[in-house]
Parts: C-alpha cells; sequence; structure tokens
C-alpha cells in the first residue's frame, strides 16, 4: 500500500511580523490578513509587494505585514495603488478595504482603476456595515439590517437597494478577476450535533492567490469577501456567522464573476 506524504507548513509567515493584531475576537480580518500572507510566501513575491492601507478596520495593517506600505486617504486606495503601480509596474500592489471604504466613499476610484484595467489587486471586505467608524449603514447594508443609522432597519424606498460590488465589477471590461468568497466558516448539523466547515476559507485562499497571479499577468483583479461584525451587528460571534449564512449570502452569493485568463481552471 503506497502512502502519501502530506507537507504542511507551519509555524510563523516571513509576510507577517510579529504584532498582534488589534481586530475583535470573531473578526474575519485576522483570518484574511494570514491568508494574504500565507499567499504572499507560497508565490515567493513578499520582497516586491507594497500595500496601500485605506481607512477602516485594516489602516493599521502596516503592523502586521511585513512589506512596503503607503496609507491613503479614505477610499483613495486604489487611486494611490493606480500611481505606484504607473511608476513601478514591476510591483505587486494590493489593498484591504472595507465596504464603506471602497464601496462607497472610494466608489469612483475602484471603477475607474477597474475600467482602465490597472494591474492592481483590491480586496474587499464586506460586512455589510461601517466598522471603524461607528456602525453606520453602508452601501452593502441588507434591507431591514439594524445599523446606528437605520435603528429601525434599512428602508430600500427611503436608502435604496444593497450595492452588489462584484456584480458591477463584472460587467467592467477592463476587471479581469472578480470574485465573490466568504472568511465565514459555515454551521452545519450533524448526528452528533453541530459541525463547522473552513470549505469557504479555503475557497478564500485560493482566490487571494489567483487575485495575485492575475495582477502579474497584467490585469485588475478584485475579490469580496463576505465577513461579520459582531459588535456593531450587536450579535454573539456564533450568531452573526449564522446571520452571513442565512442572509446576506442570500443576497450576495458567492461565485466567479469574471476571469479573463481563466485562472480558476488551471
Amino acid at each position: 500500500m503506497s502512502q502519501t506524504t502530506l507537507k504542511v507548513k507551519v509555524g510563523k509567515l516571513l509576510s507577517l511580523t510579529d504584532n498582534p493584531t488589534h481586530y475583535c475576537a470573531g473578526c474575519e480580518h485576522g483570518t484574511l490578513t494570514r491568508l494574504i500572507a500565507s499567499a504572499m510566501d507560497e508565490l515567493g513575491i513578499r520582497e516586491k509587494t507594497v500595500m496601500i492601507d485605506s481607512v477602516g478596520c485594516s489602516v493599521l495593517a502596516y503592523n502586521y505585514f511585513n512589506c512596503d506600505h503607503i496609507v491613503a486617504a479614505h477610499g483613495r486606495a486604489p487611486a494611490v495603488a493606480t500611481g505606484l503601480k504607473r511608476v513601478r509596474p514591476d510591483l505587486m500592489v494590493f489593498t484591504v478595504q472595507g465596504d464603506g471604504d471602497a464601496a462607497s466613499i472610494g466608489l469612483l476610484e475602484l471603477i475607474y482603476a477597474a475600467q482602465r484595467g490597472t494591474p492592481i489587486t483590491v480586496f474587499l471586505v464586506n460586512n455589510s456595515i461601517y466598522g471603524m467608524t461607528g456602525g453606520q449603514m453602508a452601501p452593502t447594508t441588507l434591507a431591514g439590517q439594524v445599523t446606528t443609522t437605520t435603528p429601525y432597519g434599512r428602508d430600500p424606498v427611503l436608502t435604496g437597494t444593497e450595492l452588489d460590488a462584484s456584480k458591477m465589477l463584472s460587467g467592467i471590461e477592463g476587471a479581469a478577476y472578480v470574485k465573490r468568497a466568504s472568511l465565514v466558516v459555515t454551521e452545519l448539523e450533524s448526528q452528533r450535533g453541530k459541525l463547522y466547515t473552513i470549505k469557504n476559507i479555503l475557497d478564500a485562499k485560493k482566490s487571494v492567490e489567483n487575485a495575485f497571479k492575475v495582477q502579474a499577468l497584467g490585469g485588475f483583479t478584485f475579490v469580496e469577501f463576505l465577513s461579520t461584525c459582531s459588535i456593531n451587528w450587536k450579535m454573539s460571534i456564533l450568531e452573526s456567522k449564522r446571520y452571513v449564512q442565512e442572509h446576506t449570502m442570500k443576497k450576495f452569493p458567492l461565485g466567479l464573476y469574471r476571469d479573463t485568463f481563466g485562472v480558476e481552471k488551471k
């Protein structure tokens, strides 16, 4: 009987510092940080990678990623990334932005970067709310969802419907890779009780790697990650993860929206 040797990389990643993160308990920002660092290590791109830190929960990422950083104004990360990429096209440039930052304040910068086909990578963390700045309604807040600015739930008649950033960008010719993934573990029922699968997280890891690969091929890449915000949602950690599974994913279904280079098939 043949034996299969499994190689598992454990311990410290070169693309991470030793600093503890400031993220709230249960927040998927920490998960994404680990996935991005893992991709940087595995692809061997750390020393030529620059992160553009925008305002929001990810703004302190310069303390966590062991690469170069530039801090941008609120919503302007894609514009700064574009400028850097034009000056230094040999670099790998990425941003991590919240839904309020990328899909509201910086929406035009995001659209124009995709329209130009600028070879940068934008990672959007969609937790349906403004997380760091007080829990206000964001463009992705679900209908009926309670926030500090919609205490009775979001009313589409007054505020419009939810903005689907992945669907919107997939219709732009300049975008080469557009995908929606999830950083939230999925709860399953079994004969022995509740189980939690990390299938979504494994797919998210693949999405991060593919985004960098497409950027290296010269394409604009965008990956939206569904996430939670249990603090501002006023839920327990497990309740917030169930909310994503039962509500958020129905409005924002996971999937590949655009893949010009066919990296998902490789």
